[in-house]
């Protein structure tokens, strides 16, 4: 039984697992029992399903339970969640084509007994198939188990923020961040449909048992808000508070902003970590909107915080000693200060010049996330090393490679010599694009110019970050090539490239993200190929002596307590750090224009950096105008 004090301030059970495949296969095994349970009476198992990356873990668990354990499947019957409105079935990103890819194909479940909205339906037909959709579903006996995802706006299915406990299947119009969130698989925004059907909030209230899954950093806001915030509308999630037998499962980056993992003194007795007292006193001067060095013993006792007083008080002691640990975190030298005392520097001084290795799951990530970072350590004499881990491809729309293979055939008509490997290989690459139809999966060629046009983005990135073309690698991971956005593999062919990477280079420093990414992100995907090629060469001398640092993702900050170095940014920095950003042209996703200044991706890393200094101004410390941050990484 669960503790009650320690979730007391979850109005929706949440369950957090170690890791996304743990809670897939944990629901897996509660989906199969039933089935076995219902097989024995021969009657059928209603299922209520997902898509997405998130539940694929699931499926994946399903088809291996039926091929390697004998489960019929023949008695089950499905409803998906939704369908974009006006694709057809066949288009590669319908959500039809989705479960018999990652599903359906591999079962033995008879093709009448699958659900899933139709998005050719005419419109004037729309409220009478919904109708019929709910209908189904009620001849069924209705759904025993509904597996859900959560949006960033926090919808369920495609119940949009607006959407009542009370609605059933129907046509919605999307929100334009689920747009947005949709845009690289569709390749813009502006391909993503308007619309879509879905099963209304009502519908999946109606299911016998619900469970909401919620992988990556991404989810952790918007989760703790369905959680634990008051249910409303304008949260479709929360409403979800309402039935009587849901669980949340989330990994720990999930889960990170619920309280009893952001803030646990406030539910129950803790043990004191360093780690713990700087969040506590962190939140407690936000929360007083007092800086660390103002704060009382009365903010303390009042806030819920007597225990640390009574162990690490009085006030003025505490409040010296976590202002001088996190003023040790900033630093002018990233790379470690020579000749200078280590004692209070998150980077030691020796070697000097250190090897630093950057990696970037895909272009652009690195200038994100520590833009003005890299041109610190290249301004103070470090080897800095950039690698990209996959080429970027699948990002590029096809209107910019058109545009670079008619620039190509365009020069080679200029020079008269248009009978060149290049030449014909643009040729080839127009004619493919001519006839290729809406959405279809790229030609090798194809791929080959877009991952071109990327190299040469990031390759004027890193120069306006004081990098020269020599010091940037570019991987190609072939789980990347080989695949897809939400339905990558993983290869040891992918883990050995890796490692022939740290080998030769032996880094002193090593830089990355993706650790705490939805599982199915390429972010994700590079970090796990990376975390196995240094577990694998763990015995390395060179990575006893290797400090390895996490960067922030382009959708992620950091917490207070979670910085472990902290490389503050002059105006003409962060002006930089824009500019390298900017020469990412085919990553460009405005929005309208009256929202564009907060959409633009630099604009957002601009806002990211800023607000992180804010931060550590009103924590009492220095003014700045822009702080990366970076977390320290261990292997064990």
């Amino acid at each position: 039984m669960k503790n009650i004090e320690f979730h007391r301030f979850e109005k929706i059970p949440a369950t957090i697992v170690n890791s996304s495949l743990d809670g897939c296969q944990q629901i897996a095994s509660e989906i199969c029992t039933l089935i076995k349970e219902r097989n024995l009476t021969q009657s059928p198992t209603v299922l209520g399903l997902a898509t997405g990356s998130t539940p694929t873990g699931i499926y994946r668990e399903l088809i291996r339970i039926h091929k390697e354990e004998g489960l019929s499947f023949s008695n089950v019957i499905t409803f998906n969640l939704d369908e974009y409105y006006n694709i057809t079935s066949s288009h590669p990103e319908s959500y039809n084509l989705f479960m018999q890819e990652q599903l359906f194909d591999h079962l033995d479940i008879p093709t009448k007994n699958i659900n899933i909205p139709d998005g050719t339906v005419e419109r004037t037909a729309t409220f009478a198939y919904c109708q019929d959709y709910e209908n189904r579903i009620l001849d069924a006996g209705g759904i025993d188990i509904q597996v859900l995802g959560i949006g960033r706006t926090g919808h369920i299915g495609f119940n949009e923020p607006g959407s009542s406990a009370q609605s059933r299947t129907r046509l919605v119009h999307l929100d334009s961040l689920t747009k947005k969130d949709a845009a690289r698989d569709f390749l813009g925004e502006e391909n993503v449909p308007r619309y879509a059907l879905t099963m209304g909030v009502g519908t999946i209230l109606d299911s016998e048992r619900i469970y909401l899954l919620a992988w990556g950093r991404s989810k952790a806001s918007i989760l703790a808000l369905a959680v634990e915030g008051e249910p409303s509308e304008a949260l479709p999630a929360s409403l979800l508070q309402s039935h009587p037998n849901i669980e949340i499962l989330a990994d720990q980056a999930a889960a990170s902003e619920l309280t009893r993992l952001k803030r646990p003194w406030l539910v129950r007795h803790v043990d004191w970590t360093s780690s713990l007292i700087r969040s506590a006193v962190s939140w407690l001067s936000a929360n007083s909107a007092k800086p660390i060095l103002k704060l009382l013993d009365d903010d303390y006792t009042e806030n819920g915080l007597a225990d640390l007083l009574t162990q690490h008080g009085p006030a003025y002691d505490l409040n010296i000693r976590i202002f001088n640990e996190i003023q040790h975190t900033l630093t002018g030298w990233p790379g470690g200060k020579t000749k200078s005392s280590d004692e209070r520097r998150p980077e030691r001084a020796e070697p000097h010049p250190k090897r630093s290795l950057i990696l970037a799951p895909e272009p652009f990530d690195d200038v994100i996330g520590m833009g003005g970072t890299i041109h610190r350590l290249v301004d103070q004499g470090h080897e800095v090393i950039v690698a990209y881990l996959t080429s970027g491809n699948l990002a590029v729309p096809d209107a910019d490679a058109s545009k670079a293979a008619e620039l190509v055939v365009d020069l080679a008509e200029l020079s008269d010599d248009c009978e060149t490997e290049e030449v014909r290989l643009a040729k080839s690459v127009l004619k493919e694009l001519g006839e290729k139809a809406d959405f279809a999966t790229d030609s090798p060629n194809v791929r080959s110019i877009k991952g071109l046009i990327r190299r040469g983005e990031a390759k004027i990135a890193c120069e306006i970050c004081g990098l020269s073309g020599s010091k940037v690698r570019f991987l190609s991971l072939p789980f990347y090539e080989r695949g897809k956005y939400r339905q990558f593999k993983l290869s040891g062919d992918d883990t050995d490239l890796l490692k022939g990477l740290f080998e030769e280079i032996q880094p002193h420093q090593l830089y990355f993200t993706g650790a705490l990414s939805e599982p199915s992100t390429v972010q994700a995907n590079c970090y796990q190929s990376m975390r196995r090629a240094l577990l694998d060469l763990s015995d390395s001398p060179w990575i006893q002596n290797c400090y390895m640092w996490q960067y922030r993702e382009a959708s992620q900050e950091w917490d207070i307590q979670e910085i472990d170095m902290a490389v503050p940014l002059s105006p003409t920095e962060l002006t930089n750090k824009i500019q390298g950003i900017y020469q990412h042209q085919t990553q460009r996703r405005q929005a309208p224009t009256s929202d564009r200044a907060s959409n633009d991706i630099w604009r957002q890393a601009e806002e990211c950096d800023r607000r992180l200094a804010e931060t550590y101004d009103n924590l009492g410390l220095a003014e700045y105008e822009a702080i990366e941050g970076f977390k320290r990484y261990s292997l064990i």
